[in-house]
């Protein structure tokens, strides 16, 4: 049976194959019903929709040119990679996505053969990219390799590694750089895509094999001859595009293209799958395409909460307690009025860590270096060895792209840089990517380093003007979200070095101590009140400091508790309860039972953050049970 356009054609995509017979109409007709459909599924439950939309025609293209799974297509980061998800057999299952059980909100291996790579972070494709192809050539497959990449991840070092890399190898890797920063003027939009259709056709390419063929077979002068040549065409082509800096990598340039031009985007993919060596297709694209309110604030709509579809405005109304991203930037601005060496930090995220705030009041000591953590870290270096007291905002789970720079370029160093981790902890729909799992055990052996964990809002304040008080590396860890609504008491003051606070029960005779770590203080104060009813006794011991740890303090009530019970949202391996593990047997003084709660030994998926910690018992029941257990080992 025939269709026509005005048929519905996604209903009928059951995988990328069912592409490959389609009409250019009806490849543009799909691409308005995947628009719609991504509009219809996230309005309720919100994703990251501005990257998405923009990638839509681009996504169709490469499925219609490209023969995935055989053929690799690598999304760097993968937060745009909704529509690759819908044309690849998900469609039925995408309105779970980012949900507990549902589809992951990036490319997921264990997800769908056609996520050739997992992702998550950024700049990792052109690597993995030329990793496959390599693989490819060396296993004598066939198969074509392409990594698609913003223009803001071709800022990390890695990126430039991997194009560096694969120009020195010269193998069959597309590298498809999706630029949604540079507009396009309609003049030289439409030149430039026709000279990158002319330079990747047929012709063009045998002639100009031929004409250097010829050229070197004049005795004399051929091989002067076809380097002139050679020049020429560089000359030429640097008139025309941007491309020269991928020519000297070793890359074939093609582009800038129209992104939303889905004839030119099939034609110069046609072109270029036939090519055996490297070649990089620059796509310029709009974030947000095809939706008002996103065309005009794709940052607000990157990832956004559930949203009306008629006006974009989100349907959840904010909270009246402000979040912990909000407290860290309101006092950072409080301390820089105060103290004009603070300086301010991020690696491409000033809205995510709140330094906006940061760079509208002293845009001169605001310094945004691109997704570039470790480059992030040792520019703080360079500055701190000045007098300056920088602070560096970054997520806890991309602190670990820069481990190495946290220690030798700062810790070895003694200088005085701010480590402030946002998102520490379980973020929630994100997933495992992004969970801040592991700074705790990455950083809490790191000597000279110290490493603070604040239980709310209030004690952030604290935590922070002591931080940049210390004149030491110092690193203070922090949840996604909103605090917990307790007032916010006077200007930030500082902590005593090392020493945290018996919140509830008796140091003298504590019952099971529950020794807690960050921001799980609230749950474990209520689990304290429920078994408290059941007449077991509890004390709640905050240790404000993973390092140093207030060792005094811990040995004292430990030695006169029935059992012991540590709480951390971080990896149990080599985390908050591993440290107070390790401090009660070097004591020598017997250790009482001790009971870790804490995130697995495992990469935990997403959910909401209270269905999370509800599975991991790092809520008030789970943190309720562990000290029934613990209680009724005690007593035998």
């Amino acid at each position: 049976m025939s269709h026509t356009v005005r048929d519905p054609i996604l209903p009928r995509i059951d995988g990328p194959g069912d592409l490959q017979g389609l009409s250019r109409e009806e490849l543009e007709a799909l691409a308005g019903e995947v628009r719609q459909f991504i509009l219809e599924k996230l309005s309720p439950v919100g994703g990251h929709l501005a990257s998405s939309l923009g990638v839509v025609e681009l996504t169709v293209a490469l499925h219609a040119v490209f023969r995935s799974p055989e053929d690799r297509i690598i999304w760097d980061v993968g937060h745009q990679a909704y529509p690759h998800k819908i044309l690849t057999g998900r469609r039925d299952r995408f309105a779970t996505i980012r949900q507990k059980d549902g589809l992951s909100g990036f490319p997921k291996r264990s997800e769908s053969p056609h996520d050739a790579f997992g992702t998550g972070h950024s700049s990792t494709s052109i690597s993995a990219g030329l990793g496959m192809a390599t693989a490819r050539d060396l296993l004598g497959a066939e198969r074509r390799v392409v990594a698609v990449i913003g223009d803001g991840s071709m800022t990390a070092g890695l990126a430039f590694e991997g194009l560096n890399h694969a120009g020195a190898l010269d193998r069959g890797l597309v590298v498809v750089l999706n630029d949604n920063e540079m507009s396009i003027s309609p003049n030289v939009g439409a030149l430039s895509s026709y000279l990158s259709r002319i330079l990747t056709g047929n012709l063009y390419s045998r002639f100009r094999r031929d004409v250097e063929e010829i050229l070197k077979a004049i005795p004399s002068v051929g091989g002067t001859m076809a380097k002139l040549a050679k020049r020429v065409e560089e000359h030429i082509k640097g008139f025309f595009s941007p491309g020269m800096l991928f020519e000297e990598l070793g890359f074939t340039y093609v582009g800038p293209i129209d992104g939303h031009n889905l004839g030119h985007l099939v034609t110069a993919f046609q072109n270029v799958r036939k090519f055996d060596k490297p070649v990089l297709v620059h796509v310029v694209t709009q974030k947000g395409r095809g939706f008002t309110p996103a065309e005009e604030s794709p940052a607000a709509y990157h990832g956004v909460g559930p949203f009306d579809l008629c006006n974009g405005v989100c349907s959840v109304a904010g909270s009246l307690v402000p979040s912990y991203t909000r407290v860290f930037s309101d006092t950072l601005v409080e301390l820089a009025e105060a103290d004009a060496r603070i300086v301010a930090i991020t690696a491409a995220m000033p809205e995510g860590t709140g330094l906006d705030r940061f760079r509208e009041r002293f845009p001169e000591r605001f310094f945004d270096v691109g997704i570039a953590e470790q480059h992030a870290v040792t520019f703080a270096a360079g500055m701190a060895t000045e007098g300056l007291v920088p602070v560096v905002a970054v997520y806890s789970t991309f602190l670990q792209r820069a481990y190495d720079q946290v220690v030798h370029d700062v810790a070895l160093q003694g200088l005085p840089v701010v480590f402030a981790l946002d998102r520490a902890g379980l973020v929630g729909a994100d997933g495992p990517t992004h969970h801040g799992s592991f700074d705790i055990s990455l950083l809490r052996h790191v000597p000279d380093l110290i490493l603070l964990a604040p239980a709310d809002e209030n004690e952030l304040r604290h935590a922070l003007a002591t931080a940049v008080s210390l004149g030491r590396p110092v690193a203070v860890r922090y949840p996604r979200g909103c605090g917990t609504g307790c007032s916010l008491e006077g200007p930030p003051e500082q902590l005593p070095l090392g020493k945290g606070r018996l919140v509830c029960g008796s140091a003298e005779n504590p019952g099971v101590l529950v020794l807690t770590c960050g921001t799980v203080l609230e749950a474990a104060l209520e689990a304290v009140r429920q078994v408290s009813e059941k007449g077991v006794q509890a004390a709640v011991f905050d240790v404000r400091y993973v390092k140093p740890l207030d060792s005094e303090a811990i040995l004292s009530l430990a030695g006169r508790a029935s059992g012991v019970v540590t709480v951390e949202e971080n990896a149990l391996a080599g985390g908050f309860g591993s440290a107070v593990l390790e401090l009660l047997a070097e004591s020598g003084g017997g250790c009482p039972p001790i009971r870790r709660v804490g995130l697995p030994d495992r990469f935990v998926e997403h959910g909401t953050q209270g269905e999370l910690r509800s599975a991991l018992g790092l809520d008030a029941p789970g943190i309720r049970e562990a000290i029934l257990a613990m209680d009724a080992k005690a007593r035998g």
